[in-house]
């Protein structure tokens, strides 16, 4: 088998393929033959830092991205949920299979240290770390499913518990973005997207966006987003941009909404020096973290897409063996939804 290391000093120059023995699945695990992998901006995090770690010389290396499509090859003993022969997705979190989240769940998240990822032609996994997965998908569709539609998936449906009609803005049109629009219209809500690119609003309103707003033109994007729901303000913020786009977003809910913070797009040590706990209580909005999810959700999320035919929005495709080239793609924002790695057949 051959698997992407990344090895420290960390950056996509020290981001090398490996030649390793094939695995054999012991108790509890599986083998899957990786057909597709796509890139999270958690990926760009990890080749940067390593697993957010600092690291130093006698760091072990990392078996990067959390997001993966394969076909069981083998499974060993006591394995139940999957047979060979079935295609699967990886789990972000293996451990977490419902219910609220907990330290314990979020231990062992795929594509970190101690955590190997998906990033190999070859992967064992604990059982527990993969999934079947919906037949009209393809294989590089199916790869995008883990991290950024589920992140999606959970913030609106799960937290927000969003109803039909309420207004959702979607910051950006990455991968989690892209997906909450999709999710949304499915749903029947009002979306507003935005971004500093009119040629992606434009293709954001290809997806059923309703309202677009450039914010290079528009820093102080709360307004039109006021304007847009008759002063009221929207019930749902997809906040990605982090530190930098926070006062903005907090300007633009209605009293009582829902901003779910998935991302640190922006500078994430330059706090906003006008947020404070007077602006926050005002709004008496709930903002909430949001890191993936559980199998529960995976599946529920799943089902959703079957019954609405919604697929992924996928911006490009690279051989795996193009990864670092990829990761710098992810880095500059250039995309728009998803980016993916292909694996040649063996």
């Amino acid at each position: 088998m051959r698997a992407l290391e990344l090895s420290y000093p960390w950056g996509t120059s020290n981001l090398r393929i490996a030649d390793h023995p094939d695995p054999t699945p012991g108790a509890g695990q599986v083998t899957v033959r990786m057909r597709a992998v796509s890139l999270n901006f958690r990926d760009t995090l990890i080749t940067a830092r390593g697993g957010y770690a600092k690291g130093n010389e006698s760091s072990p290396p990392v078996v990067p991205f959390s997001d993966g499509c394969g076909i069981v090859e083998a499974v060993g003993e006591g394995v139940t949920r999957v047979a060979p022969g079935d295609r699967v997705s990886t789990l972000f979190f293996p451990n977490w299979v419902s219910g609220h989240p907990a330290p314990e769940k979020a231990a062992g998240a795929l594509g970190s240290p101690g955590a190997p990822g998906a990033g190999r032609d070859l992967a064992l996994f604990p059982e527990s770390a993969v999934c079947r997965v919906p037949d009209y998908l393809t294989d590089e569709e199916v790869s995008t499913l883990p991290c950024a539609a589920l992140t999606a998936w959970r913030a609106m449906f799960v937290d927000a518990r969003l109803e039909p009609g309420d207004t959702v803005v979607l910051q950006g049109t990455g991968g989690v973005s892209i997906f909450g629009l999709q999710f949304a219209h499915a749903a029947g809500y009002r979306t507003i997207v935005t971004s500093s690119s009119d040629e992606k609003l434009e293709r954001a309103r290809a997806l059923g966006a309703t309202h677009l707003i450039n914010y290079r033109s528009e820093p102080s994007w709360h307004r039109p987003v006021r304007e847009a729901t008759n002063g009221r303000g929207a019930d749902f913020i997809m906040e990605v941009g982090g530190a930098g786009t926070l006062i903005e977003s907090l300007k633009s809910v209605r009293m009582g909404g829902h901003i779910a913070v998935i991302g640190v797009l922006t500078d994430a040590s330059a706090p906003p020096a006008t947020l404070s706990p007077t602006v926050m209580i005002g709004t008496s909005a709930r903002v909430q973290g949001v890191s993936v999810g559980s199998r529960e959700m995976f599946e529920a999320m799943c089902r959703a897409m079957t019954l609405h035919q919604i697929r992924p929005v996928i911006d490009r495709t690279l051989p795996w063996t193009e990864a670092p080239r990829a990761i710098d793609e992810m880095a500059s924002g250039s995309h728009f939804g998803k980016i993916v790695l292909t694996f040649q057949a063996r």
